[in-house]
Parts: structure tokens; sequence; C-alpha cells
């Protein structure tokens, strides 16, 4: 086995720290099994996604992230040879929410330990016309948590999860329509989410059932909630009790189109894509991960 990673070098926050440590594992680990690998780090954002495409054209087999969520996405958009390239992930981020659906080890030798122990699995993702995710696709409320988020000076779970609080006291209900496999829906609510993994924003749990081996995707709504109501609401939310809202619309679906009347912004695996098409579709037994 001959490793390519790919690493965020300031992935995890606290300028890079928490990678350096886990780089140093990783390589220690790497050694001592006689693997051989090379290295590669992103240096801009997007980096990652034309790292991918030219290693994948030098004949790479086994791409490793080594990171969070972004630099998955990344790596995912630049993905290409399904049937010779596999894979892998060592979470390292802040959120790491794809490596929770996958049920992967949080310690990084043993995420290793995992790749080349193991045999690749087919692993779900999803398309839209633009740009591919892999966790969750949203529009709404979620929007606008990530711009307040992303002015954060320190990025952690709890700010996050401060943004997503503050945002739902002020935000605006969208009225739109979603065609789910076909079948058309006109609804006026606040978050509209297509779930292949089962949490985003490092660990809220959007969609507790949704799994990214089943050949289907999640989606979910939650219409008009009283202002009164909305602490308790997000308490619920928190406890991975959003499925028990009496507000909450779902559907397993394979394709999903959403419209609306005005212009929007789609975050795609924690990433924002203003006004592009909100067309997913689940694409199922091309991607090899080792889980």
């Amino acid at each position: 086995m001959n490793l390519d990673i790919i690493l965020n070098p300031i992935a995890g926050g606290k300028k890079g720290k928490k990678i350096k440590k886990a780089l140093a594992k990783i390589e220690q680990r790497l050694a001592e099994r006689k693997v051989e690998y090379r290295l590669h780090f992103t240096e801009y954002k997007g980096h990652g996604t034309a790292l991918t495409k030219e290693i994948i054209q030098n004949g790479a087999t086994d791409i490793i992230v080594m990171g969070g969520d972004g630099t998955l996405h990344e790596v995912i958009n630049g993905f290409a040879d399904f049937d010779r390239v596999n894979l892998g992930l060592i979470p390292c981020g802040t959120g790491n929410d794809f490596a929770s659906a996958l049920k992967l080890p949080k310690d990084p030798v043993k995420a290793l330990d995992l790749i080349l122990d193991g045999t690749p699995k087919y692993t779900d993702y999803f398309q839209l016309p633009t740009v591919r995710g892999i966790n969750i696709v949203c529009m709404g409320i979620d929007v606008d948590v990530l711009i307040r988020y992303n002015n954060l000076k320190r990025k952690n779970k709890f700010g996050y999860t401060k943004c997503l609080l503050k945002t739902l006291m002020n935000f605006h209900y969208t009225d739109f329509t979603a065609q789910i496999d076909g079948e058309e829906k006109s609804l006026k609510s606040f978050i509209a989410c297509i779930a292949n993994g089962h949490v985003y924003g490092g660990g809220i749990p959007i969609c507790p059932i949704a799994n990214p081996t089943d050949k289907k995707l999640d989606f979910i709504a939650v219409t008009e909630i009283k202002k009164i109501a909305i602490p308790l609401a997000f308490i619920k939310l928190l406890m991975g009790k959003i499925m028990k809202f009496k507000q909450t619309v779902y559907s397993p679906c394979k394709k999903v189109e959403i419209t609306t009347e005005h212009p929007y912004t789609v975050n795609v695996d924690g990433e924002l894509y203003p006004d592009i098409p909100f067309a997913v579709e689940i694409v199922s037994d091309k991607l090899k991960m080792y889980r």
C-alpha cells in the first residue's frame, strides 16, 4: 500500500497544533508498519480539490484525508477514477461530523490502523449540478448560522451552538417548493436539509436516522414554530429529538429539488455556495471508503 495523504496544516484550530501532533503520531506509525506515503499540504481554500485531481492523474490509488469536514469536502470534489482510487479519513478537524457518521475512531493512529488493515467499502455521497457533497446540504437558517460562525475568532462546537441559538431567535421563515422523488411539497420553513450523515455543526444531530451506507438521502424541514417555543425546540434538537417535533417534515428519498422565489445560499458540508441550483441526488456504489 502506498498512501497519498492530503492534510490541512491548520485543521482543528489552535494554529495547527492539533494536526501537527496527530501527524507526528501518524508518521511514527507508518514508519513502524513500513508503509510508503507522500504528504500533500493544502495552502489555500480549494487547494484540496486541485491536489486530489493532480494526485489521481499521477497514479494514486489510496488518498487519505487528514483534517475535518472542510478538507474532506474539497477532496471529494476533486475525486475521479472511482474504480481505481480509494478514500480514507483520519479525523483531525474541529467538527469531524462525517467521521462520526462513519463511526471512525477519534484517535488518529487507530483511524490509520483501520485504513491499513481494512477493506474499502461503498459509501454514499450526493451530487448537485455544480458541486459534490458527502455529509449535509441545507438552505435556510444554517446559512445565517455559518455566516455568524465564520466571523468568530475562536471556532468550536460551543461557538457554533451559540450562533445557532442567536440566529434562531432572529430568523425569518422561507417559502419554498420541494420536489422529493417527483412528489411536490409546498412548505414554509426555517430550514431545508438533505442529510447523508446524521450530524453537522460539530455534532448537532440534525437527522439522527441518516446513514451514509443505506443508498438514500433524508429530507428534513421544520415548519413554523412560535417564538416562545424556540428555546425548547432548540434543546430537543441538541438532544437528537428533531424527528419528534410535530413541525418536522421528513422523507427518505433519492433525489430532491428545491425552488424559491428569492435568491438563496446553499450550505454544502459547511461551505457556502451562493445561488447555485438546489438539486441533490444520491450516488451509491461508486465511492469506496475505508470504514
